[in-house]
């Protein structure tokens, strides 16, 4: 059960990622104009348009899912808690910084905004708890003085 429980929330996170990472990267001024949705410029509200750093979330996002998805299949204890700190590496500083920037937006875009970000760190800690309970789906590589 905990390998479910595990590769669903590492792919819900990959898909989160996907949508992200492919909008920015390839439509990164619609992204900026209109992400989440049309009428609800999350990233129009936060300063002017930056195409180079706008594609960097992209490119982030996009190898975020890479990692997670890669973690969902394999399933490897440290590879599932590698993707895990990576998002909470990413997570953690992305909803301090807009929990201190709450006056960017009224209140139902700021909590979905805030809401979706929590929830992502939420899930992040979850497969690194649940990590310990993971059974690989191959065997662990032991690590190789290069």
């Amino acid at each position: 059960m905990t390998g479910k429980v595990v590769r669903t929330l590492l792919l819900v996170l990959a898909v989160s990622a996907a949508v992200v990472g492919l909008w920015a990267q390839f439509a990164p001024l619609s992204f900026y104009r209109s992400f989440p949705l049309h009428g609800h410029a999350w990233v129009g509200a936060d300063g002017p348009y930056n195409e180079h750093l706008i594609r960097d979330v992209g490119g982030l996002n996009l190898a975020l899912a890479l990692l997670s998805v890669t973690a969902a299949v394999r399933l490897s204890r440290s590879l599932v808690r590698v993707a895990a700190g990576a998002w909470l590496a990413y997570g953690v500083p992305h909803v301090i910084y807009h929990a201190l920037h709450i006056k960017l937006h009224g209140a139902f875009d700021l909590a979905g905004e805030l809401g979706l970000l929590i929830g992502g760190v939420v899930m992040a800690v979850v497969v690194l708890a649940m990590s310990g309970g993971v059974v690989s789906s191959g065997p662990e590589a032991p690590a190789t003085p290069g």
